[in-house]
């Protein structure tokens, strides 16, 4: 069961990896029904099968890399839920002491709602609240995963240290704050954002005068929501939240990190402090590098990759403060 576990987890990797480089493509519609592509079951090849699609689908001219893009994240995703239907369905059969029963269930649950996002995602033209909750969908099949890995590994972790206790509800607060700077991550590239701020530290021009959140946090009716509906001031409002919100998480995980490394008294804790610390600098400086190069592909695939990796440091974190045994 551990090692099932440990492949789907770096195969949910694998899907967040492949997800982001479906969006950062503007493959998201590059099939525009679901779960085949252009009325078949994989990306036509040949000349009739294509002239076939384009018939279907005259509003959505076919393009193979970005319908192989979309089909191959959605191959990857159908194999990722057919390994977490097999984690559940040993973990309803098979009687093993101390194995954990709900999370499995709890996990299959989770991605049979994520195939139905993926499926909204297409028949609802990238509507950004469904395009965000996708994405946190997938971080969160990712973090039940490794969650349910550490379950079942084997060694004792040193919980319960007095020292710790005050730290474990900061511990809690601070992987709120991360879940929130994804979802704001996450509005920001549903709503092509990204580049809405083309200087560091601040906006150009007088953009402290174009601030309008009710505006960028709108939700506006439109028959295709690829490439963004959202004024120009509305998109900067958006970016200006994810980068002063970047500022205040940064700013208390590096308080939470000294906090945890100061007051441990045993070695994983002082790890993982280091760790937190050097993740949380290398997205920084992904999310600088961003807007400084103009959104490099690789630079913002990785940017979602890393944030990933943040949150499974402080589902790793916590889960080490509050287990006792």
């Amino acid at each position: 069961m551990k090692k099932l576990v440990l492949v789907s987890l770096i195969l949910a990797v694998m899907v967040v990896a492949l997800g982001a480089f479906t969006r950062l493509t503007d493959a998201g519609l590059g099939c525009p029904d679901w779960p085949g592509c252009y009325g078949f079951l994989s990306v036509p090849k040949h000349e009739v099968h294509i002239e076939q699609a384009e018939q279907a689908f005259p509003e959505r001219p076919f393009e193979a890399h970005k319908a192989w893009n979309e089909m191959i994240h959605r191959y990857f995703a159908g194999a990722l839920g057919l390994l977490i239907l097999i984690i559940a369905l040993r973990s309803m059969f098979e009687r093993q002491p101390n194995r954990p029963k709900k999370l499995p269930l709890v996990l299959l649950c989770l991605v049979i709602f994520q195939a139905l996002l993926g499926m909204w995602t297409v028949t609802m033209k990238l509507q950004p609240v469904v395009v965000m909750g996708h994405l946190l969908g997938g971080f969160t099949v990712l973090s039940c995963l490794f969650l349910l890995y550490l379950r079942l590994t084997e060694y004792r972790i040193p919980g319960g240290d007095a020292n710790l206790r005050p730290l474990a509800r900061y511990g809690i607060l601070g992987m709120l704050i991360v879940i929130l700077q994804i979802a704001l991550g996450g509005w920001v590239s549903a709503n092509y954002a990204a580049l809405a701020c083309t200087q560091m530290p601040v906006c150009e021009g007088d953009w402290a005068q174009k601030l309008d959140f009710a505006g960028a946090y709108s939700i506006g009716e439109a028959h295709n929501y690829e490439y963004g509906t959202h004024s120009y001031p509305e998109r900067m409002t958006m970016h200006v939240a994810h980068r002063f919100g970047a500022l205040f998480t940064f700013l208390y995980l590096c308080w939470f990190a000294i906090r945890l490394y100061s007051k441990a008294s045993s070695a994983l804790f002082r790890k993982l402090a280091i760790i937190l610390v050097l993740v949380l600098g290398l997205q920084v400086a992904l999310g600088v590098s961003n807007v400084v190069f103009s959104l490099p592909l690789w630079v913002a695939v990785s940017h979602n990759l890393v944030g990933a990796c943040l949150l499974l440091v402080m589902v790793m974190i916590n889960y080490s403060l509050f287990r006792k045994t």
